[in-house]
């Protein structure tokens, strides 16, 4: 596939203003899906989550999951939006090879909750306010794995299979309004912006926002327009992008490309994109409908929601705490820095140290295996950190060195077998035989045997010349395979450089 010519984008801002908006769709985490009682789970077997209705069998008719209606409120609530005294599904009309009913259960113009707006914090401290235009509800559709080709997409694949397990699940979709004035700090603000509806969403509850597992995606729109012009330019939409990271980039990129283009006097064209994480680049997709192309009606086996003012005054009074109070008092609490706090939000990592906290993990460990190592492993492997690694599974393994049962260098061996997908901490420690040998008989017979081997390096130790333990600390080490503490080490070579 052709690279796109891209403009520098220090230039582009020069020549374009940028345009944003965002639809991010969040699937609830009830038990079952929005209109059946099939099971809402994710990596069950395919096609055994299913019930007449995910299938669109003849007769099967849909009924509203009450739990997916009291989470869509409560998020409209906590993004600032009014709620809809009464509001409609509707069907949407396109032929969706993994919805098997060829339409999709929507809302159109009586979306449940409208008109809010939220707080984004970028990373200099300075806070942007984004329009919300509307959250409705909707299902999701299902799952297709095309097999063949070189990319995993449909093009050049020999054969498509179908997985109808999330066909159906709850959705809620958010839609901005126009954002204006980004500018440099677009690419910034497109990633700070899903980072805090994702922050929103696990502080309600109602979503496991796992963006690796497509239960938090973001299209992300761009549209650029000369300086000084009024008109609006023509958008694309960069479609279901899962990563914090990939949101970023993905926005950066799209205004790179569209100048080069609108640069050299060519236009434009209106339609989704895919985006390509192993290139950095995006695809052309598909034209971009519009709302009249999807036939919108009402649906006719859905009664109106008319949620009652004293359900929506009982949900208002269980909303958590904005995110940026809620980004305060952590930090206060755990007695971060401004710095230390800093890298945890500007990586989206907020959700995981405090769930790693609540495990039973320090702040300072969290933060410190968080934004180091496992930062460090994602960004090797070119995926969000969330998706390598548990919270639990990290509160174990800080456990682990906190009680001597690892050092920091063995730690990061374990990690590399949990993120293998070899165990718990626990389990890969007992696998690779990682322990720290806590033996001292057995550190005596090694640091003797390092002693012998350097007499001299013995004589100055006894000189009173302590530095000199290190060459032996580091034979030792060696002989134990690192599987020893170095401090104890130390101090074991001194008590036996002290006797005759």
């Amino acid at each position: 596939m052709a690279r796109d010519r891209v403009m520098d984008f220090d230039k582009a801002l020069e020549l374009f203003e940028p345009v944003l908006g965002f639809e991010v769709h969040v699937e609830l985490n009830t038990k079952t899906k929005m209109f059946s009682a099939a099971p809402n789970g994710f990596g069950d077997a395919p096609n055994t989550n299913i019930s007449p209705v995910c299938l669109g069998l003849p007769g099967s008719l849909p009924v509203v999951n009450e739990q997916a209606v009291r989470y869509s409120i409560s998020l409209g609530l906590a993004l600032g939006c009014s709620i809809a005294p009464t509001s409609r599904f509707a069907r949407k009309n396109y032929f969706y090879p993994d919805l098997a009913k060829n339409y999709q259960i929507s809302q159109f113009d009586e979306p449940i909750a409208f008109e809010g707006q939220v707080d984004v914090e970028l990373a200099d401290g300075s806070v942007r306010t984004i329009p919300i235009e509307r959250a409705h509800m909707e299902e999701d559709a299902g799952k297709l794995t095309h097999v063949g080709g070189a990319t995993g997409r449909i093009q050049g694949a020999e054969y498509s299979l179908v997985d109808y397990n999330r066909a159906g699940v709850p959705l809620v979709e958010i839609v901005t309004k126009p954002i204006f004035g980004a500018e440099h700090d677009a690419p910034e603000l497109a990633k700070a912006y899903v980072s805090t509806i994702r922050d929103i969403v696990i502080a309600l509850g109602i979503s496991d926002a796992r963006m690796e597992r497509g239960n938090l995606r973001c299209d992300a729109n761009v549209s650029l327009r000369p300086r000084g012009q009024e008109k609006l330019g023509t958008r694309t939409e960069t479609k279901n992008v899962n990563s914090l990271r990939s949101v970023e980039r993905a926005v950066r990129y799209e205004i790179q490309r569209q100048a080069a283009i609108l640069a050299d006097g060519g236009t434009i064209t209106q339609e989704t994109r895919h985006w390509h994480e192993d290139t950095g680049t995006t695809s052309a997709g598909r034209p971009k409908s519009d709302a009249d192309d999807y036939r919108y009606f009402p649906e006719p086996d859905l009664l109106p929601v008319v949620p009652s003012p004293e359900l929506i005054e009982e949900l208002r009074a269980a909303l958590p705490e904005a995110p940026a109070i809620r980004r305060r008092r952590l930090k206060e609490t755990w007695g971060f820095t401004d710095l230390e706090f800093q890298d945890v939000a500007n990586g989206g990592l907020v959700a995981e140290v405090e769930l790693t906290i609540a495990a039973g993990a320090s702040p300072q460990a969290a933060r410190k295996w968080w934004t180091g190592e496992i930062s460090r492993l994602a960004n090797v492997q070119g995926v969000e950190a969330t998706s390598l690694v548990s919270p639990e599974n990290v509160a174990a393994l800080a456990r682990l060195v906190e009680d001597g049962t690892l050092t920091d260098k063995l730690a990061r061996q374990v990690l590399e077998g949990v993120v293998a997908g070899e165990g718990a901490p626990e389990e890969v420690v007992e696998k690779r035989g990682l322990a720290v040998v806590s033996d001292d008989g057995a550190l005596i017979a090694a640091i003797d045997e390092a002693l012998a081997a350097q007499p001299d390096v013995l004589a100055k130790i006894q000189d009173g010349k302590v530095q000199a333990a290190g060459a032996v600390i580091g034979a030792v080490m060696k002989a134990m395979r690192g599987q020893a503490d170095a401090a104890r080490v130390r101090e074991l070579i001194l008590e036996r450089a002290a006797q005759p």
